[in-house]
């Protein structure tokens, strides 16, 4: 059966999906596509997989995808990320058979992402995106897919999207923010981004961004012009999304909770849900949060969802008549219901501020600092600061550290040879030399090994002796330099 492609395949392969889980880290398991699908999804992704160990740990294909088969799971992306156009084909040929496509992922704006070169880091490198989209395009027996996020300007993101169409992609999904949106700085996603990529490409498009509750998707549909509409913290938050509804968070617990007694994920996946799903309540009641975050099992997870679930129905039974909900909130705490996320101050005032009327312990607070320049350091620089007010992270006064001669890192400030410890090693042990800075003694070793043989043997011939003494010695100092 020939490959189908561009809209025949969002047509007929992904059935018309308009309602999307989009791939989260450790969030989009098995046991939550299958909640949300229960609650209107029509498409799911798996989380984020990385090619280069999916392809060579069975382990991790086995946990992450070949686990047990489940035909409520479809249609069903599987996402990769990869900087390397065969590893990526290859990863994706395994995988091939258990979904409906592949995606590469181009949107990940997270530092273990600019470490591992991948993700949104890829979006300048466009010959090797082509180079890795083509191949896969020619290679697999499914469709390729993207997910990219956009650049600052329209243009270079429309060129960037027809790059990609190309190359082979059959469906885009279109994030509407840059790469530096992300956490307190993550902002408003733009559409206008993602409309202007709809009219541009021939492929369809999905949207990201701005999706808390139906009527966003309903508004971005009709802004846009996109095929469909992908959500990921709007959908943890309230699984039942897609369904119009802001169900009694319990009701989502419970069942997520049976799911997994069935499909069993980590239980630090299942913890972070519950985090998300409970978020509001959760900061009324910081004892059961805490409780949550050192719970060990299932079990002891089920045991604290049930508290809160009490405590809730403790407090609505106690509600008087008109009573409105607190701290701004559209619903009671108890309702699934969207978190806004909080910019820079906010979350700086946030943290200052947070309690609760029955003396919950809120968040240490990051205090001011001295030279009024702390909104410029990150939350862990802020942190560090508080715990030592005399540190600095100006790079200028870091201490410069000489260079070793062979190999550039930083060498031994006793090192006789001027190298680092594994250059000196190398270097003492090919010339039988010690290096009292780096604790190597080759050339003491070599002599004591020859004093000791010749204690045991005795006076000999002295031609022959010197050289079985310096065969001998040789051979132990070479040992010990391996064992060592």
């Amino acid at each position: 059966m020939p490959k189908l492609r561009g809209e025949a395949f969002w047509r007929e392969t992904l059935r018309s999906a308009h309602y999307v889980v989009a791939p989260m880290v450790d969030q989009s398991e098995l046991a939550w596509r299958l909640l949300s699908r229960r609650h209107g999804a029509q498409l799911c992704y798996t989380p984020m997989l990385h090619a280069q160990v999916f392809l060579r740990d069975a382990n991790y294909r086995r946990e992450n995808l070949y686990g047990e088969a489940c035909p409520e799971d479809r249609p069903l992306i599987v996402q990769f990320c990869a900087n390397d156009p065969e590893v990526f084909v290859q990863a994706a040929l395994l995988a091939q058979d258990y979904c409906d496509a592949i995606d590469l992922n181009l949107g990940c704006p997270q530092m273990i992402a600019k470490r591992g070169h991948y993700g949104a880091f890829l979006q300048e490198e466009w010959d090797l995106l082509h180079r890795m989209i083509l191949l896969a395009n020619e290679k697999l027996s499914v469709p390729i897919t993207c997910k990219i996020r956009v650049f600052p300007d329209i243009d270079k993101t429309v060129k960037y999207a027809q790059m990609l169409e190309k190359a082979g992609c059959q469906l885009l999904t279109v994030h509407g923010r840059t790469k530096e949106q992300k956490g307190p700085l993550a902002g408003v996603a733009s559409w206008e981004h993602i409309q202007a990529v709809r009219k541009a490409v021939n492929i369809p498009v999905f949207a990201n961004g701005n999706i808390q509750c139906l009527s966003d998707v309903e508004e971005c549909i009709r802004k846009t012009g996109v095929h469909g509409v992908m959500s990921a913290e709007g959908n943890l938050h309230n699984p039942a999304l897609f369904e119009g509804r802001n169900p009694l968070v319990w009701e989502m617990a419970e069942e997520y909770l049976e799911i997994v007694r069935k499909y069993p994920c980590p239980l630090s996946y299942v913890r972070a849900h519950l985090f998300k799903l409970w978020h509001h309540t959760l900061q009324v009641y910081q004892q059961l949060r805490e409780e949550l975050a050192k719970v060990k099992t299932l079990e002891g997870i089920i045991d604290v969802n049930r508290e809160l679930k009490l405590r809730c129905q403790e407090e609505i039974a106690n509600q008087k008549e008109g009573e409105k909900p607190k701290e701004g909130l559209p619903f009671f705490h108890w309702i699934c219901q969207p978190y806004i996320r909080p910019g820079p101050k906010e979350r700086c005032r946030e943290n200052g501020d947070s309690g609760t009327e029955k003396g919950g312990r809120g968040k240490r607070a990051l205090e001011e600092q001295e030279d009024g320049n702390s909104e410029l350091l990150s939350k862990n620089k802020q942190k560090k600061k508080l715990r030592n007010p005399n540190k600095s992270f100006d790079p200028s006064l870091k201490p410069k550290y000489a260079k070793c001669d062979q190999c550039g890192n930083p060498k031994g400030n006793k090192c006789v040879f001027n190298m680092c410890r594994g250059c000196c090693k190398r270097r003492a042990f090919k010339e039988i030399a010690d290096c009292p800075g780096h604790g190597l003694l080759f050339k003491t070793k070599y002599e004591k090994s020859l004093s000791w043989q010749h204690s045991q043997r005795g006076i000999q011939t002295p031609e022959i002796s010197q050289r079985g003494d310096a065969e001998v010695g040789e051979t132990a100092v070479l040992k010990e330099a391996g064992d060592s």
